[in-house]
């Protein structure tokens, strides 16, 4: 069976996946996920023509989220569960025609399905021999630029929409970020777009993805209060255990809910980390600390843990089968042989972890918690030490961990940060570095975490607030951006810093593979973004700005 993905960093052959998915993705589970992708163009078409005539159905805005989201790496392995998405995409789709049928009747105005794309019309046959080529990101138009473009925006997308989908389920109002998404997917069914249209769509969808984050942000921080800075224990203490993965912090809530005196310990994995900052969170005392490092190194790390595994979200590998019976996904993460929680009744884990105990193996406890509101509380002093010189540039050093190599050069580069300068870093980069002891500059963590990917909204508010202290822009501050990226919500970080105004973003370990020269140049030109070197290049170039 065909397939063809370079969404991720990790592609093969730094070109693109075309036998089997370097994450593990079959190429069964990446057809069905481009169908998906297909399907959502049409239903994008339809809803962004009903939105425009004032009809708008929540139901169709609910599946956009959750099917773009169960396309991001490392979310969805299963076919069944995607068979499953790709029928309820069938559903949908009538809904929206429909809906468009409604709201053209309503306006008076005559809906001519001849004019619509394909994909509004309906979805091939699993069955056709050439379905791959008619539903593949490869498809449809054939110059190589917008092609690439198309595939910036979809995977930017994408990342939105896992944020929004976090949002959503803490009951925020996605409706703004449903509509910029029903548009975006309508111009990439498109074939008479034009270079210049798609770029001013990349970079609202940097727009949208900034106003997603700060969606997402007030929803966690309303219900869980604002993050504040926390030493986290490591390792396992001991007893029934059950390690929480992923970002889904409402997950975790109804997780430590459930097993409130039951006697079971619940530690963090990868990037739910940043929990432990939330005071709604960790005033649960059996959240015990946090256990392991970044996604891809849960094969090695969870090999002979005792302890019950949930992952909540994107970061899932390959269990292996001497663990995999402790393994349980919830919400859209899928994968085959895998128990499947519903509805957030987590007694199966439970009654997993209460049959399992081992010893404790403690390791150095993590800082966490430096969020926008952490940081701002300290601006006048953060400031002072600036004007003074004793703080002399910020590096932000994050994003994506991964397993490819050359990634060490971000241990080697925050290693190499000048004592007076700070380091904030968020997402799953930083357990290259997080264990390692930078100290303080006058009671200031010379190391600051401000949290998950999506937390970059964070940095982007610190960013804001420190240059109107100094009356400057923002791209007159001392802050290096350094990004990792491995995935699509990478990408929707990336978009939201530049359409924010922000230069000189250096990004790596490599650049991505749907990127032809002439968008890369494109994105050089007018931004300056900058593949990483070697750390003492880039340190050169940046402490040279001191």
């Amino acid at each position: 069976m065909k397939m063809f993905c370079n969404q991720c960093e990790q592609t093969a052959r730094g070109a693109g996946c075309d036998i089997r998915g370097v994450c593990g993705k079959a190429p069964e589970v990446a057809l069905l996920q481009d169908i998906l992708i297909y399907q959502l163009k049409g239903i994008g078409y339809l809803a962004h023509k009903a939105r425009a005539l004032g009809a708008v159905d929540e139901r169709i805005d609910r599946h956009t989220i959750e099917a773009l989201f169960s396309t991001v790496t490392n979310v969805n392995f299963s076919e069944t569960r995607l068979e499953r998405l790709v029928s309820e995409g069938e559903e949908c789709r009538s809904v929206a025609v429909k809906l468009l049928a409604s709201a053209a009747a309503a306006a008076a105005l005559r809906v001519n399905e001849a004019d619509w794309p394909a994909a509004a019309r309906g979805t091939p046959e699993t069955d056709a021999a050439n379905i791959a080529d008619q539903v593949g990101i490869l498809a449809g138009t054939q110059n190589e630029d917008i092609r690439s473009l198309r595939l910036l925006l979809l995977f930017g997308i994408k990342g939105i929409a896992a944020y929004a989908d976090h949002a959503l389920i803490l009951g925020e109002n996605v409706g703004a970020i449903a509509a910029f998404l029903h548009e975006a997917l309508a111009a990439l069914c498109d074939d008479s777009v034009t270079q210049q249209s798609m770029v001013d769509l990349v970079l609202a969808c940097g727009k949208t993805a900034v106003s997603c984050m700060a969606l997402l942000d007030k929803a966690h921080t309303g219900r869980y209060g604002h993050p504040v800075p926390t030493n986290v224990p490591t390792g396992l203490q001991g007893g029934p255990s059950i390690v929480i993965s992923g970002h889904d912090l409402l997950d975790l809530e109804e997780l430590l809910k459930q097993t409130e005196g039951r006697g079971v310990k619940v530690y963090t994995h990868g990037e739910m980390l940043p929990a432990h900052g939330y005071p709604g969170l960790s005033k649960y005392p059996h959240l015990a600390g946090h256990f392991g490092t970044a996604w891809q190194n849960q094969q090695k790390e969870f090999d002979g843990a005792p302890a019950a595994f949930l992952f909540t979200t994107n970061c899932i590998q390959q269990p292996r089968e001497s663990y995999k019976d402790r393994v349980f996904t919830c919400g859209l993460v899928a994968f085959p042989g895998v128990a499947a929680i519903e509805n957030r009744d987590f007694e199966p884990v439970i009654q997993k972890a209460l049959s399992l105990s081992g010893s404790a193996a403690t390791g150095k406890p993590l800082l966490t918690g430096c969020g926008h509101n952490a940081v701002l509380s300290l601006a006048d002093k953060v400031v002072a030490l600036v004007k003074t010189g004793k703080i002399k540039r910020f590096f932000v050093i994050g994003g994506c961990d991964g397993a490819r190599p050359g990634r060490n050069y971000y241990t080697d580069l925050a290693d190499a940060v000048p004592a007076d300068c700070v380091i904030i870093t968020l997402a799953c980069g930083k357990f290259r570095f997080n264990s390692h002891d930078f100290g303080t500059i006058d009671g200031i963590p010379h190391l600051l975490d401000a949290g998950q990917c999506n937390d970059a909204h964070s940095v982007i508010t610190v960013a804001q607030a420190l240059a109107t202290a100094f009356q400057c822009g923002i791209n007159d501050l001392p802050v290096s951006i350094i990004l990792s990226w491995y995935e699509q919500k990478a990408v929707a970080v990336l978009l939201a810093l530049l359409s924010l105004g922000f230069k000189g973003i250096r990004i790596g370990p490599s650049l991505p593979a749907f990127l032809t020269p002439n968008v890369l140049a494109l994105l050089v030109n007018a931004f300056g973004l900058k593949p990483i070197a070697t750390v003492e290049e880039d340190m050169a170039a940046i402490v040279g700005k001191q």
